[in-house]
């Protein structure tokens, strides 16, 4: 039994959930402890909160010897602070190819999006080399596959920062390779999107649009604005 008791305990130290180094924790002692605090790894037993101003409003303190800005202009400075840095492999490894058959989800997208037959690279049938894509930001067609982007609508760091940071990985791996949320467009136009939202950044075509993909996405997925 005593045995047992051990192994149930050091499982408990050792399994965090997902999120758990996401979140300003809340300790026992009702201490927050933002993720640039000195306990914070140490911080086991705790109340997970979205931002310091939840935990302290929740009734919770800062560590000894720290001072927190609550005036309106620091508010969002102090929310992205809470925020652990975006990293591609929060959302897995590249594209994925869950049905195995060599087909990873670009492939797939350049194959359903084409509005004509695609050619392969080889008879196995894995990587696309030539089709026909409209982009659906410039309303160009496109022949070439090595210069066709498949673009994230909605991109995977403002994801990251407007809710994904608290899903679980299969939720993040599941938003990066939805077709929904995937469109073929030429690569100069997915650089210069790079990460923005709607009010940052739209298309020279099509805007209505992708302002009504994208909103569809974020509903979809829960992300606010």
């Amino acid at each position: 039994m005593k045995i047992l008791l051990h192994l149930f305990l050091l499982f408990s130290l050792l399994y965090q959930p997902a999120w758990a180094d996401l979140v300003v924790k809340k300790s026992r002692s009702s201490i927050c402890h933002a993720p640039d605090s000195a306990s914070y790894s140490r911080t086991k037993n705790f109340k997970p909160y979205d931002t310091i101003e939840d935990c302290l409003a929740s009734g919770g303190r800062l560590p000894k010897g720290q001072q927190h800005d609550t005036s309106p202009s620091n508010a969002t400075a102090q929310h992205k602070s809470s925020l652990v840095k975006y990293k591609r492999n929060y959302f897995g490894h590249g594209w994925d190819d869950e049905d195995r058959d060599c087909q990873n989800t670009r492939q797939e997208v350049l194959i359903s999006t084409s509005t004509t037959s695609v050619r392969f690279a080889d008879d196995q049938k894995c990587r696309v080399i030539f089709g026909r894509w409209i982009s659906m930001y410039s309303g160009e067609i496109l022949f070439d596959a090595s210069k066709v982007d498949i673009d994230h609508v909605v991109p995977l760091k403002w994801a990251w920062e407007h809710g994904a940071q608290n899903w679980s990985k299969n939720k993040r791996e599941q938003f990066a390779n939805d077709p929904i949320n995937l469109v073929p467009v030429e690569a100069s136009l997915n650089r210069s999107k790079g990460a923005k939202g709607l009010d940052e950044w739209l298309p020279p075509a099509n805007i209505v649009q992708y302002k009504a993909r994208f909103q569809r996405i974020v509903l979809k997925y829960g992300l606010h604005y």
